[in-house]
């Protein structure tokens, strides 16, 4: 019987000190920026978590860890899903966007489907050369 009002009260706790994180977290507001995993150079090194944060006309990663990296004239080049290797190390779920600067540089970033179209956008806005389209394509300004 008392095995009974221990689990009960543990319950209750339990379920007390969720629903104090719930409120706090709620309201505190959304977080800025996109969440997502990235590697860079492309197809290389491991996947970090940071955030992708697009401030006027300048995306940058932030990752949790180490210094922000600048995305200047970034232009998404590919969308696709992780491969079975990939999808040990992120959600298997995501999707990946190939990057490439105007440097030369390239980043794999690998957000949730949700976040995409959000992420295409950022990426595109800060590329001068072209607009990405619904599928991650490139096109010129000018054809549709």
């Amino acid at each position: 019987m008392i095995e009974i009002v221990v689990a009960v009260l543990a319950a209750a706790g339990a379920g007390w000190l969720l629903r104090r994180k719930h409120l706090a977290r709620t309201a505190a507001g959304p977080v800025p920026g996109i969440p997502c995993m990235a590697r860079q150079p492309a197809g290389q090194g491991r996947w970090r978590p940071g955030r992708v944060y697009a401030d006027q006309d300048a995306a940058r990663w932030v990752p949790q860890r180490g210094e922000p990296v600048l995305l200047p004239g970034g232009r998404a080049t590919g969308v696709r899903a992780p491969s079975v290797k990939e999808g040990l190390s992120i959600n298997p779920g995501s999707r990946i966007v190939s990057c490439a600067y105007d440097d030369g540089g390239t980043m794999d970033i690998a957000v949730m489907p949700l976040d995409l179209r959000e992420l295409l956008a950022a990426v595109s806005r800060t590329g001068e050369t072209g607009e990405t389209g619904e599928a991650g394509e490139t096109k010129e300004p000018g054809e549709s």
